[in-house]
């Protein structure tokens, strides 16, 4: 369930206009809005405009930046000044993508799993609440659907080597469109160089809308994958090596 202070938090109302449209200003701006609630802080960047969603002070992060210098916010130099400011390590940039959602239910090809044990799943609960679990009667491959950064809903896939380059990936996206309801942004996070994925997102109809990089607590991250680990192991059937 949405946090209430999470959807009045600005990056949220920012990342549902982005999806809708409409998009902060290009004039090189750079917004510190304070982390949002949940286990995540961030730097986002639109298109010539970026957000800081960290407990820092803007005097400080300002005096960090050059003028003008569009890339400097996404910077290896920001961003390591910035986890060692806050504690928390930095993640890997990431393009961020989002469809709306079509509240057409998948039921024909996605089904609830339990593979709590699989490696794309243990990632997630380090990185989003509410997890479902889904993938297709062959158990071909894993779609993990959740909230996020914001208690933004996203979505990630993983699907057996063995069957990749057939269309499964897109077939699964547009039925995992249909797990929310109508309208409902569907965020994504892909690697920049990976073209693969990025091209099964986009003919799924998600679209780019800028890019990002993660900051964890590492605390919260081992406990949360410990957490996951203990529940296969209490009685969750393993399915390792069975996507």
């Amino acid at each position: 369930m949405l946090n209430a202070s999470a959807a009045t938090h600005l990056l949220n109302r920012l990342l549902r206009d982005a999806a809708a449209g409409r998009f902060p200003s290009p004039d090189g701006a750079v917004a510190v809005v304070g982390q949002p609630p949940g286990r995540l802080a961030a730097v986002v960047a639109f298109t010539a405009s970026h957000v800081v969603a960290a407990d820092v002070d803007p005097d400080e992060v300002r005096a960090r930046l050059a003028p003008g210098d569009l890339s400097a916010p996404l910077s290896t130099a920001f961003l390591a000044w910035l986890g060692q400011r806050i504690g928390w390590a930095a993640g890997s940039l990431d393009a961020v993508l989002v469809a709306p959602s079509t509240g057409r239910s998948g039921g024909e090809l996605l089904m609830p799993i339990t593979a709590w044990d699989h490696p794309r799943v243990l990632r997630a609960h380090r990185y989003r609440s509410d997890l479902r679990l889904l993938s297709d009667r062959q158990r071909r491959a894993v779609v993990v659907i959740g909230r996020g950064l914001a208690g933004r809903w996203e979505v990630s896939l993983e699907i057996d080597p063995s069957h990749r380059g057939a269309g499964l990936g897109r077939a699964l996206l547009t039925a995992a469109r249909g797990v929310l309801p109508r309208g409902e942004p569907l965020f994504a996070q892909v690697a920049p160089g990976n073209a693969a994925s990025l091209r099964t997102f986009t003919a799924a109809g998600f679209v780019p809308i800028g890019a990002e990089v993660l900051f964890a607590d590492p605390r919260r991250m081992t406990s949360s994958s410990r957490a996951a680990q203990d529940t296969t192991q209490s009685g969750h059937r393993r399915t390792t090596g069975a996507v």
